[in-house]
């Protein structure tokens, strides 16, 4: 049965543990926005490229910088879904973390777990960023009108 007196310094105390996962989400919702911005840019720019092969422009260079784009697409889509994963993982162990206050029972082995998960979706997301940004740096063609001089 839950206890209807809760001692303010025991929430407070909850409220101060709970404040670092709090900061991390900050950081992933962070992270997010800017893969977001990512993706809408490589949308954008396969549209284009789309217009330029409807068009018969540039038709074989256009498709080549195309498949480029969808992958960098499929990275950065994977990005996020992990980092969302990694959110909600963290949102959930907030949320045990207060249960476990409130209803006194020990919820720290879970809590670990639930903390290791959350890393590892980051982990993973963070490594398919670099992953796109490698690839966008190497398929650059920026400049290239340049040493053609």
């Amino acid at each position: 049965m839950i206890e209807s007196y809760y001692d303010v310094a025991d929430i407070a105390e909850l409220i101060k543990v709970a404040v670092a996962p709090v900061f991390l989400l900050t950081g992933i919702g962070s992270f997010i926005n800017v893969l977001s911005i990512r993706i809408a840019r490589l949308v954008d720019r396969a549209r284009r490229l789309e217009t330029l092969i409807e068009a018969g422009q540039a038709v074989e260079i256009s498709r080549v910088e195309l498949k480029v784009q969808l992958r960098r697409l499929k990275l950065a889509g994977s990005a996020v879904g992990l980092c969302v994963a990694s959110a909600l993982l963290i949102c959930t162990l907030v949320a045990l973390l207060f249960l476990g206050g409130l209803l006194h029972f020990d919820p720290s082995a879970t809590l670990g777990v639930l903390f290791v998960l959350a890393m590892c979706t980051l982990i993973l997301a963070l490594v398919l960023f670099l992953g796109e940004i490698q690839m966008a740096v190497r398929h650059t063609w920026v400049g290239s009108t340049l040493r053609r001089e």
